[in-house]
């Protein structure tokens, strides 16, 4: 599956979300840091959904860019 994740800066490095897979979040000092711990989180919370025989959230949200006058 693949889910969109909002990566995010900080000022310590970055964070992550993915609106499909709520509480879902993860942290890294280097954005490949942080988009490879938020494949493990999501991976590991899909596992414990299937552990506990809930059902997988299905990727829908979806990106895109705007153009604003300056």
């Amino acid at each position: 599956m693949r889910y969109l994740v909002i990566v995010e800066p900080t000022p310590t490095g970055f964070s992550a979300f993915s609106p499909d897979v709520p509480g879902c979040v993860a942290t890294g000092v280097t954005r490949e840091d942080v988009e490879r711990k938020m494949a493990d989180a999501i991976a590991f919370h899909i596992e414990g959904l299937r552990a506990e025989g809930l059902d997988i959230p299905e990727p829908s949200a979806s990106s895109t860019y705007v153009d604003v006058p300056a």
